[in-house]
Protein backbone atom coordinates (compact mmCIF):
# COMPACT_ATOMS: atom_id res chain seq x y z
CA UNK A 1 0.00 0.00 0.00
CA UNK A 2 0.99 3.38 -1.07
CA UNK A 3 0.10 7.01 0.35
CA UNK A 4 1.01 8.77 -2.57
CA UNK A 5 0.67 13.10 -2.14
CA UNK A 6 0.01 14.71 -5.56
CA UNK A 7 0.03 18.20 -6.49
CA UNK A 8 -2.41 21.09 -4.65
CA UNK A 9 -2.27 23.30 -7.28
CA UNK A 10 0.86 23.35 -9.20
CA UNK A 11 1.51 20.20 -11.23
CA UNK A 12 5.41 19.93 -10.83
CA UNK A 13 5.11 19.54 -7.61
CA UNK A 14 4.62 15.89 -8.28
CA UNK A 15 7.68 14.05 -6.72
CA UNK A 16 9.28 11.70 -9.47
CA UNK A 17 8.41 8.68 -7.11
CA UNK A 18 5.12 9.66 -7.14
CA UNK A 19 5.13 9.28 -10.93
CA UNK A 20 6.47 6.15 -10.98
CA UNK A 21 4.51 4.40 -8.31
CA UNK A 22 1.23 6.01 -9.63
CA UNK A 23 2.48 4.21 -13.10
CA UNK A 24 3.01 0.74 -11.99
CA UNK A 25 0.42 0.09 -9.38
CA UNK A 26 -2.39 -1.80 -10.08
CA UNK A 27 -4.71 0.37 -8.57
CA UNK A 28 -5.17 3.79 -7.54
CA UNK A 29 -7.97 4.15 -4.95
CA UNK A 30 -9.15 7.81 -4.38
CA UNK A 31 -11.61 10.10 -3.14
CA UNK A 32 -13.29 11.33 -6.63
CA UNK A 33 -11.71 9.25 -10.20
CA UNK A 34 -13.13 12.03 -12.14
CA UNK A 35 -10.72 14.39 -10.35
CA UNK A 36 -8.10 11.58 -10.11
CA UNK A 37 -8.30 10.51 -14.03
CA UNK A 38 -7.85 14.41 -15.03
CA UNK A 39 -4.91 14.33 -12.96
CA UNK A 40 -3.36 11.30 -14.18
CA UNK A 41 -4.36 12.75 -17.95
CA UNK A 42 -2.40 15.52 -17.48
CA UNK A 43 0.32 13.69 -15.88
CA UNK A 44 0.28 11.15 -18.85
CA UNK A 45 -0.20 8.60 -16.78
CA UNK A 46 -3.06 5.24 -17.01
CA UNK A 47 -4.12 3.55 -13.98
CA UNK A 48 -6.92 1.67 -12.73
CA UNK A 49 -8.91 3.91 -10.78
CA UNK A 50 -11.36 3.06 -8.15
CA UNK A 51 -13.22 4.87 -5.50
CA UNK A 52 -12.57 5.28 -1.68
CA UNK A 53 -14.43 8.01 0.45
CA UNK A 54 -16.32 8.40 3.28
CA UNK A 55 -19.24 7.07 2.48
CA UNK A 56 -18.49 4.10 0.26
CA UNK A 57 -15.23 3.27 2.62
CA UNK A 58 -16.85 0.06 4.63
CA UNK A 59 -17.65 -1.42 1.23
CA UNK A 60 -14.28 -0.88 -0.15
CA UNK A 61 -12.31 -1.39 1.84
CA UNK A 62 -12.46 -5.29 1.92
CA UNK A 63 -12.25 -5.06 -1.26
CA UNK A 64 -8.82 -3.36 -1.61
CA UNK A 65 -7.67 -5.63 1.40
CA UNK A 66 -8.00 -8.76 -0.88
CA UNK A 67 -6.13 -7.35 -3.48
CA UNK A 68 -3.72 -6.03 -1.46
CA UNK A 69 -3.53 -9.64 0.03
CA UNK A 70 -2.86 -11.08 -3.59
CA UNK A 71 -0.25 -8.89 -4.00
CA UNK A 72 -0.85 -6.23 -5.56
CA UNK A 73 0.10 -2.72 -5.17
CA UNK A 74 -2.50 -0.06 -4.76
CA UNK A 75 -1.60 3.17 -4.50
CA UNK A 76 -4.30 5.84 -2.05
CA UNK A 77 -4.51 9.25 -3.42
CA UNK A 78 -6.66 12.34 -2.15
CA UNK A 79 -8.08 15.03 -4.32
CA UNK A 80 -4.98 17.29 -3.80
CA UNK A 81 -2.73 16.96 -1.58
CA UNK A 82 -1.56 14.48 1.21
CA UNK A 83 -3.84 11.81 1.78
CA UNK A 84 -5.16 10.99 5.44
CA UNK A 85 -4.70 15.00 6.23
CA UNK A 86 -8.34 16.00 6.43
CA UNK A 87 -9.30 12.95 4.15
CA UNK A 88 -10.60 9.54 4.18
CA UNK A 89 -8.26 6.17 4.23
CA UNK A 90 -6.67 6.04 7.62
CA UNK A 91 -9.05 3.39 8.43
CA UNK A 92 -7.60 1.44 5.39
CA UNK A 93 -3.97 2.02 6.85
CA UNK A 94 -5.07 0.43 10.05
CA UNK A 95 -6.63 -2.18 8.34
CA UNK A 96 -3.43 -3.05 6.28
CA UNK A 97 -1.03 -2.49 9.48
CA UNK A 98 -3.15 -5.05 11.37
CA UNK A 99 -2.93 -7.72 8.31
CA UNK A 100 0.50 -7.68 8.06
CA UNK A 101 0.70 -5.75 4.69
CA UNK A 102 3.29 -3.27 4.16
CA UNK A 103 2.51 0.67 4.22
CA UNK A 104 4.88 3.18 3.10
CA UNK A 105 3.98 6.87 1.76
CA UNK A 106 5.27 9.36 -1.22
CA UNK A 107 5.86 12.60 0.60
CA UNK A 108 4.69 15.76 -1.44
CA UNK A 109 2.52 18.61 -1.14
CA UNK A 110 0.41 19.83 1.99
CA UNK A 111 -1.58 22.71 2.34
CA UNK A 112 -0.97 22.75 6.23
CA UNK A 113 2.87 22.56 6.40
CA UNK A 114 2.87 25.45 3.18
CA UNK A 115 0.34 27.80 5.38
CA UNK A 116 2.25 27.46 8.35
CA UNK A 117 5.65 28.27 6.22
CA UNK A 118 4.22 31.00 4.97
CA UNK A 119 2.64 32.54 7.74
CA UNK A 120 5.48 34.08 9.69
CA UNK A 121 4.33 32.17 13.05
CA UNK A 122 6.08 30.24 15.32
CA UNK A 123 6.78 26.89 13.42
CA UNK A 124 8.41 24.74 16.19
CA UNK A 125 4.85 23.44 17.31
CA UNK A 126 1.94 23.12 15.48
CA UNK A 127 -1.78 21.50 16.01
CA UNK A 128 -3.80 20.75 12.85
CA UNK A 129 -7.40 21.39 13.50
CA UNK A 130 -8.72 20.36 10.30
CA UNK A 131 -12.46 21.38 9.43
CA UNK A 132 -14.23 23.22 12.42
CA UNK A 133 -17.74 22.56 12.63
CA UNK A 134 -19.62 24.79 10.32
CA UNK A 135 -22.19 25.64 13.36
CA UNK A 136 -21.16 28.51 15.22
CA UNK A 137 -22.41 26.91 18.96
CA UNK A 138 -19.85 23.44 17.78
CA UNK A 139 -16.87 25.95 16.44
CA UNK A 140 -16.88 27.78 19.34
CA UNK A 141 -16.79 24.49 21.23
CA UNK A 142 -14.29 23.29 19.48
CA UNK A 143 -11.89 26.49 20.10
CA UNK A 144 -12.53 26.27 23.07
CA UNK A 145 -10.64 22.99 23.79
CA UNK A 146 -7.91 24.26 22.07
CA UNK A 147 -7.82 27.24 23.61
CA UNK A 148 -5.00 26.84 25.88
CA UNK A 149 -2.64 24.56 23.32
CA UNK A 150 0.90 25.96 23.68
CA UNK A 151 0.61 26.02 19.64
CA UNK A 152 0.53 27.68 16.38
CA UNK A 153 -2.97 26.16 15.16
CA UNK A 154 -3.83 25.48 11.62
CA UNK A 155 -7.13 24.93 10.46
CA UNK A 156 -9.03 24.55 7.09
CA UNK A 157 -12.06 26.46 6.00
CA UNK A 158 -14.46 27.36 3.81
CA UNK A 159 -14.47 30.58 2.06
CA UNK A 160 -17.95 31.29 2.71
CA UNK A 161 -17.07 30.63 6.68
CA UNK A 162 -13.87 32.59 7.33
CA UNK A 163 -15.09 35.59 8.73
CA UNK A 164 -17.50 33.92 10.99
CA UNK A 165 -14.74 31.66 12.15
CA UNK A 166 -12.24 34.17 12.72
CA UNK A 167 -14.99 36.43 14.47
CA UNK A 168 -15.49 33.63 16.70
CA UNK A 169 -11.60 32.97 16.88
CA UNK A 170 -11.38 36.41 18.19
CA UNK A 171 -14.08 35.62 21.11
CA UNK A 172 -12.47 32.34 22.00
CA UNK A 173 -8.99 32.28 21.75
CA UNK A 174 -8.38 36.17 22.21
CA UNK A 175 -7.02 38.61 19.70
CA UNK A 176 -3.66 36.98 18.59
CA UNK A 177 -1.67 37.19 15.33
CA UNK A 178 -2.96 34.92 12.10
CA UNK A 179 -2.73 34.31 8.46
CA UNK A 180 -4.75 33.11 5.98
CA UNK A 181 -3.35 31.56 3.02
CA UNK A 182 -5.30 30.62 -0.37
CA UNK A 183 -4.80 29.21 -3.37
CA UNK A 184 -1.38 27.88 -2.80
CA UNK A 185 0.99 27.12 -5.09
CA UNK A 186 -2.02 28.71 -7.78
CA UNK A 187 -1.32 31.69 -10.02
CA UNK A 188 -3.62 33.50 -7.70
CA UNK A 189 -1.80 32.41 -4.25
CA UNK A 190 -2.20 34.77 -1.02
CA UNK A 191 -0.91 35.09 1.87
CA UNK A 192 -2.54 37.71 4.47
CA UNK A 193 -1.00 38.12 7.89
CA UNK A 194 -2.64 40.61 10.91
CA UNK A 195 -4.22 39.72 13.76
CA UNK A 196 -7.49 37.75 14.25
CA UNK A 197 -9.85 41.06 14.44
CA UNK A 198 -8.49 42.59 11.41
CA UNK A 199 -8.67 39.62 9.21
CA UNK A 200 -12.21 39.09 10.12
CA UNK A 201 -13.12 42.79 9.45
CA UNK A 202 -11.14 41.62 6.19
CA UNK A 203 -12.95 38.76 5.16
CA UNK A 204 -16.49 39.73 6.65
CA UNK A 205 -16.29 42.80 3.59
CA UNK A 206 -14.60 40.96 1.02
CA UNK A 207 -15.05 37.01 1.13
CA UNK A 208 -11.60 35.04 -0.17
CA UNK A 209 -12.18 32.23 -3.19
CA UNK A 210 -10.52 29.66 -3.21
CA UNK A 211 -9.06 26.84 -0.79
CA UNK A 212 -8.07 28.44 2.39
CA UNK A 213 -5.90 27.96 5.41
CA UNK A 214 -5.85 29.56 8.44
CA UNK A 215 -3.18 29.45 10.86
CA UNK A 216 -3.25 30.96 13.97
CA UNK A 217 0.13 31.98 17.12
CA UNK A 218 0.45 30.10 20.41
CA UNK A 219 -1.84 31.71 23.10
CA UNK A 220 0.85 34.36 25.14
CA UNK A 221 2.04 34.14 28.19
CA UNK A 222 -0.41 33.91 30.77
CA UNK A 223 -0.94 36.78 33.29
CA UNK A 224 0.47 36.24 36.60
CA UNK A 225 -1.72 35.09 39.22
CA UNK A 226 -1.91 37.66 42.20
CA UNK A 227 0.02 36.58 45.25
CA UNK A 228 -3.28 35.98 47.20
CA UNK A 229 -4.17 34.01 44.73
CA UNK A 230 -1.39 31.66 44.58
CA UNK A 231 -1.56 31.47 48.42
CA UNK A 232 -4.76 30.28 48.56
CA UNK A 233 -4.57 27.94 45.89
CA UNK A 234 -1.84 26.27 47.51
CA UNK A 235 -3.33 26.00 51.14
CA UNK A 236 -5.82 24.20 49.22
CA UNK A 237 -3.76 22.14 47.62
CA UNK A 238 -2.15 21.11 50.59
CA UNK A 239 -5.24 20.67 52.80
CA UNK A 240 -5.97 18.05 49.79
CA UNK A 241 -3.31 15.86 50.84
CA UNK A 242 -0.67 17.14 48.49
CA UNK A 243 3.00 17.51 49.42
CA UNK A 244 4.47 20.99 49.10
CA UNK A 245 6.26 20.18 46.26
CA UNK A 246 3.33 18.79 43.92
CA UNK A 247 1.00 21.21 45.13
CA UNK A 248 3.41 23.77 43.62
CA UNK A 249 3.49 21.92 40.49
CA UNK A 250 -0.02 21.90 40.45
CA UNK A 251 -0.51 25.98 41.16
CA UNK A 252 2.01 26.49 38.68
CA UNK A 253 0.67 24.68 36.29
CA UNK A 254 -2.98 26.17 36.81
CA UNK A 255 -2.00 30.07 36.82
CA UNK A 256 0.89 29.76 34.33
CA UNK A 257 3.52 30.78 37.00
CA UNK A 258 6.75 29.76 36.97
CA UNK A 259 7.47 26.76 38.97
CA UNK A 260 10.34 27.95 40.97
CA UNK A 261 8.92 30.67 42.35
CA UNK A 262 5.11 29.14 43.62
CA UNK A 263 7.29 26.39 45.17
CA UNK A 264 9.70 29.34 46.80
CA UNK A 265 6.18 30.91 47.72
CA UNK A 266 5.23 27.27 49.45
CA UNK A 267 8.35 27.00 51.53
CA UNK A 268 7.53 30.44 52.75
CA UNK A 269 4.23 29.51 53.49
CA UNK A 270 4.66 25.41 54.81
CA UNK A 271 7.67 25.81 56.12
CA UNK A 272 8.82 22.72 58.12
CA UNK A 273 5.93 20.82 56.31
CA UNK A 274 6.53 17.77 54.02
CA UNK A 275 8.52 19.03 50.92
CA UNK A 276 8.76 15.90 49.24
Amino acid sequence: MYLVATPIGNLRDISLRALDVLAHADLVACEDTRVTGKLLRLLGLKAPLTPYHDHNAELARPALMARLAQGEVVALVSDAGTPLVSDPGFRLVAACIEAGIAVTAIPGASATLMALQLSGLPADRFLFGGFLPAKAVARRAALKELESVPASLIFYESPHRVAESLADMVQVLGERQAAVARELTKMHEEVVRGSLAELAARYAQTPPRGEVVVVVAPPGEAPAAAADQLDARLRRAVEDGLSIKDASALVAAETGSARREVYALALRLFRGGNEE
